[in-house]
């Protein structure tokens, strides 16, 4: 990787993502920065600002791990559900390039924990579920690990480390202005040896390849995350510049991907039984779908 040039604002890669590998150190990682996605995501409910910085935290994680995704049409689903929490559901998706997300809280205790609440004080106790469906085989996988940590981020980590032992550093920052929202992030893994009668890598978190790599990764300051002149590849060159070698991919364009349509709503109340359907009718003989995701209500004439 050669060093970047400047990059006009305007073409600093908003609402896309760049994968970069450095084979000496058997590394892979993700960087990505939202802007008018978020933006559109956002914009479907009034969050106040705690929530919109949560929202933006949890859409940046799933759109670097739902990246690593080798199934093109996969779908990585991140939940967090909590007991008695001011947010009681946290939800967003990656398929494809496609982002959504929506979170449900309780508008009057969020008043009363203050401006710049803990992932605890949103979440009190908590856990975070992550899940893998692949297309191509129909297989699913998940791991659920405790909201524990400063950041959604963190709890991430936690869920590598717990359940695929792969050594993985996130890192995110969001900023939120009257020029509107911006979140960026960055993710790095140490990759398994899969080599036969080897010792696997990522048993070792300690290994000297990954310690040298989450130094330069944890590095990264969050204004360098949210900076849009500063363009991924820039970004990437500052921090592994010195490395042998940095190889950089153009990963997928982002949007806004909610997925509902009345099409898809008839299909799901078609399998209700008639006698189920006819207590979902109003008095004009519509059934009404409120979707979480796009604030939008779908009348559905089945």
């Amino acid at each position: 990787m050669s060093a970047p040039e400047h990059i006009p604002a305007d073409e600093t890669g908003f609402d896309r993502i760049l994968g970069f590998t450095i084979p000496s150190r058997n590394g892979r990682g993700r960087v990505v920065r939202l802007g008018p996605v978020l933006e559109t995501i956002l914009s479907a409910h009034a969050y106040p600002a705690p929530i919109k910085h949560i929202l933006a935290e949890a859409l940046v994680v799933a759109a670097l791990i739902g990246s690593l995704l080798k199934d093109d049409e996969g779908q990585l689903t991140m939940q967090a559900q909590t007991e008695s929490g001011v947010v009681d559901l946290l939800v967003c998706d990656y398929r494809g390039g496609e982002l959504r997300g929506y979170v449900r809280f309780d508008a009057d205790r969020l008043d009363l924990i203050g401006a710049n609440p803990s992932l605890y004080a949103l979440f009190g106790k908590g856990y975070l579920a992550i899940t893998l469906d692949m297309a191509t085989t129909g297989q699913r996988y998940q791991g659920i690990v405790p909201l524990e940590g400063n950041s959604l981020a963190e709890a991430c980590q936690n869920y590598f480390a717990q359940s695929e032992q792969v050594p993985t550093l996130i890192r995110v920052g969001v900023r939120s202005d009257g020029q509107g929202c911006i979140a960026g992030g960055l993710l790095i893994q140490h990759l398994a040896d899969g080599e036969e009668g080897r010792e696997r890598l990522h048993v070792r978190l300690d290994h000297p390849e990954w310690e040298h790599l989450a130094v330069l990764a944890g590095s990264t300051r969050h204004d360098e995350l949210v900076d849009p002149d500063l363009s991924l590849e820039a970004l990437v060159w500052r921090l592994f510049h010195e490395e042998d070698e940095v190889r950089v991919e153009a990963g997928r364009r982002l949007s806004r991907g909610c997925r509902c349509s009345v099409a898809h709503y008839q299909s799901v109340i078609g399998q209700f039984a008639e006698a189920d359907r006819a207590e979902m009718r109003n008095d004009a003989g519509l059934i009404l779908v409120d979707c979480a995701f796009c604030s939008k209500v779908f009348e559905i004439a089945d």
